[in-house]
């Protein structure tokens, strides 16, 4: 066929019909350029796969892949046949990871940002198995929250937990149990609620007990009675308030501005084999962050996410948070809150190493690294902010918007603690309660 075009054009095709017939190859080629990754168009070669397939907990910060799923941006990066999966607990987000696609489990996650390194670890498998993994990602910053039940409504417990101290050592004094609830045991809520309480004098090991409880079934436990306190990310505590059970004592963002919270992660194996498809959703990840992080968009975000197969909650629990609105359930309403969700701005989506050194860090402090671990050596292992940057580039960010270090510098706390990532062993000393002897 191209061989009887090409001898008709020598033989009289006119220039009009030769120029028509240009333009039409052109419009092809740049709509190929628009639907495949940078590059890969170029060298004749898209993704390795079409797939692949990711779990998500039923969280607000899980909405960029609900995004990129719904609008399209998987496949329109040459990933089409990827699969978005809910998960029941972020133990069984683990045990699928370590199973992979091909023994029925997953490939990648939404994901606590410390589980990739615990798991990489072999730390929370079973028979410490390790099973390498890769943060592709950070998938958002700050808006996790600390709810307390309405048995302490009247203290109004804010930042400052000295009224609730008293209050739980008397309920103590009582014979009753005391009991703080997070999501999984050295994960990003586990430690918001220990840093929360430590600062404050409550020892989260010997003056409360710490449960295990899925996000979704928060607002049911402590309905019942089942815990105190505990913490969440979004839409759930919003969701408490909403149904009078609790209130927000305090948004994360205000133990630590702008801190880090889940991250991308997904198999070391899957990513060695297929690393322009690990990009290529990479990219389509970084495109829905940028998508959702826009404020004309949040009402759809909302809607989107509130859909059954993503987080299944009415909108209106979801909205006023998602835009920046936050009340408190105890009479405190903050419009415009700084610290909103943030899925791109602020370097939201780049995961910095410095990050993943403090909760190592952390995860050190109540025992669940062993003090002479070498958090650098791992970090330099599972963070891949490498494909990050690659993937920013090809999707064509803006110079402005990647990070020159991978080092966000210092953090400074709350309660007036300095975390310097050049000497996180002076951070470990300054901390009076912790299960480390440093």
């Amino acid at each position: 066929m191209t061989k009887r075009i090409d001898q008709t054009s020598r033989n009289g095709l006119s220039r009009r019909q030769i120029l028509k017939a240009t333009a039409g190859s052109a419009a092809l080629l740049a709509a190929a350029r628009l639907n495949f990754p940078a590059g890969a168009f170029a060298q004749g070669a898209g993704p390795e796969v079409k797939g692949a397939k990711l779990g998500f907990i039923a969280l607000s910060d899980a909405g960029p892949l609900f995004v990129a799923k719904d609008k399209g941006f998987f496949a329109k990066h040459g990933m089409p046949d990827v699969e978005v999966q809910k998960q029941a607990s972020w133990g069984t987000t683990r045990d699928n990871l370590v199973l992979g696609s091909e023994g029925n489990g997953i490939d990648g996650a939404h994901i606590l940002t410390p589980m990739p390194y615990l798991i990489s670890a072999g730390k929370v498998t079973q028979n410490n198995q390790p099973t390498p993994m890769y943060i592709l990602a950070r998938l958002n910053l700050d808006a996790q929250c600390i709810s307390v039940s309405k048995e302490y409504a009247d203290l109004k417990v804010g930042i400052d937990v000295k009224s609730f101290k008293e209050a739980l050592e008397k309920k103590k004094a009582a014979g009753k149990s005391i009991k703080a609830a997070m999501t999984f045991p050295g994960g990003t809520h586990d430690l918001w609620l220990r840093y929360w309480l430590a600062a404050g004098g409550i020892d989260p090991d010997k003056d409360i007990e710490t449960i295990t409880v899925p996000p979704p079934q928060m607002v049911a436990n402590m309905k019942v009675g089942t815990m105190d306190c505990f913490c969440v990310g979004e839409p759930w505590p919003g969701q408490l308030v909403h149904q009078g059970i609790g209130y927000t004592a305090v948004n994360t963002g205000e133990i630590w501005s702008k801190h880090p919270e889940k991250s991308f992660a997904m198999r070391a194996a899957w990513v060695d084999k297929n690393p322009k498809a690990a990009q290529a959703i990479t990219m389509a990840v970084q495109e829905a962050q940028q998508w959702a992080d826009k404020a004309e968009n949040k009402e759809e975000l909302a809607t989107i996410m509130g859909k059954r197969q993503w987080i299944n909650c009415p909108v209106e629990d979801i909205l006023d948070r998602a835009k920046g609105k936050f009340d408190y359930g105890t009479g405190k309403v903050v419009e415009n809150s700084p610290h909103i969700m943030k899925y791109w701005r602020d370097f939201a989506s780049y995961p910095f190493q410095s990050h993943d050194l403090w909760f190592m860090t952390e995860d050190i402090r109540w025992g669940k690294f062993e003090p002479g671990f070498d958090s650098r050596a791992l970090i330099a292992k599972v963070n891949r902010e490498d494909i990050w940057r690659d993937a920013a580039k090809a999707l064509g960010v803006a110079a402005s918007d990647i990070p020159a270090s991978k080092s966000r510098g210092k953090e400074t706390f709350f309660d007036g603690k300095v975390f310097d990532p050049e000497n996180p062993a002076a951070y470990l000393k300054s901390l009076s309660i912790k299960r480390a002897d440093v």
